[in-house]
């Protein structure tokens, strides 16, 4: 994302890597549709583009106090899941409920810091997460994690970045993601960008993976973190957890701290996301036209605690239970 003085310029995402192609975002709406759309995803990615979104309600000509909290409220029905989208839009709410008038530039200021503060977390979990690691390991990710997904470099995908650059990793595996493909698309796409060697896994390739060739460990990021660090991620990431405990592989999540919502006692509580079907029957010609046939499909799982070795967030590794940042 690019903020242009009374715009958002947003990358996007459904393009990739066919070609690259930019949204410009002149008001809220905009910006909650390629939210909602997928144009912008990450959980972090989501939260920084709300924050912008409140900004560019406050630049709207006729831009009420009530305008400006309706646009919030629009902006919080986009993606239930992820806790940085609400952790942005409540920053973005404090500092409304402080003005007496509209002060468009102060909320745009701290969309800016907003962002900001992102791509210094990017960078202190890259540094922090390069400890995991010994010489040449090969990792496995899912979905997509990377600068496409955040402020900064990414986050798991930030600090395997990191650590290749290191001699820490020597080859990645990115799993495709069903039913939308952001390993393939997003995942390869970045890796190659940086260098890094890539091999391409089909989502129901992992156990065989695991079970016939080295992988010495597996980093993933988090929509949504509970307090007792059960962590909602990817629909597919339990899959991959259980595995890699099957099979003794460290299991590690890498989400800054506006992930964590120590509201929630326990990853039951965290709401998932349901999309819509067509995401999955377009895959399949002529499923769409069968009758008695229902399609399920859920954008996120839950980790349990139990199954994750570590948590790497820009406080350095860590582990649950978690509390609210002063």
């Amino acid at each position: 994302m690019q903020w242009e003085g009374d715009r958002l310029w947003i990358l996007d995402q459904r393009k990739l890597p066919r070609s690259i192609e930019w949204i410009e975002a002149r008001d809220t709406t905009t910006v909650a549709r390629a939210i909602e759309t997928l144009a912008v995803r990450g959980a972090p990615a989501i939260g920084v583009a709300a924050a912008y979104g409140v900004a560019l309600a406050a630049l709207k000509l006729n831009a009420t106090m009530k305008s400006i909290r309706i646009a919030i409220e629009r902006l919080k029905r986009t993606r239930p899941t992820a806790f940085n989208l609400f952790d942005a839009l409540e920053r973005m709410q404090t500092l409304l409920d402080t003005m007496s008038t509209i002060d468009p530039e102060r909320l745009i200021r701290e969309a800016i810091r907003y962002h900001t503060e992102d791509q210094s977390s990017c960078l202190k979990m890259a540094k922090a997460g390069l400890t995991l690691f010994g010489k040449q390991e090969r990792v496995l990710t899912y979905c997509h994690t990377g600068a496409l997904a955040t402020g900064g470099i990414g986050t798991a995908l930030g600090v395997i970045k990191h650590a290749h650059s290191k001699s820490r990793v020597s080859e990645v595996f990115a799993c495709e993601t069903r039913p939308l493909g952001q390993g393939a698309r997003l995942t390869v796409w970045e890796c190659a960008q940086a260098g890094i060697p890539v091999t391409l896994i089909c989502d129901n390739m992992v156990g065989a993976l695991m079970n016939t060739r080295k992988i010495d460990r597996v980093l993933v990021g988090a929509d949504r973190i509970a307090r007792n660090g059960d962590s909602s991620n990817k629909i597919g990431t339990y899959m991959l957890a259980v595995l890699a405990k099957r099979h003794g592989i460290p299991f590690h999540v890498v989400a800054p701290s506006t992930t964590i919502d120590t509201s929630l006692a326990t990853g039951s509580a965290i709401v998932i996301e349901e999309r819509d079907e067509k995401e999955i029957t377009r895959i399949t010609p002529g499923l769409k036209a069968r009758k008695n046939v229902i399609i399920w499909n859920p954008a996120f799982d839950v980790t349990p605690a139990k199954l994750i070795t570590s948590f790497v967030t820009e406080n350095g590794l860590c582990q649950p239970p978690f509390r609210k940042q002063k």
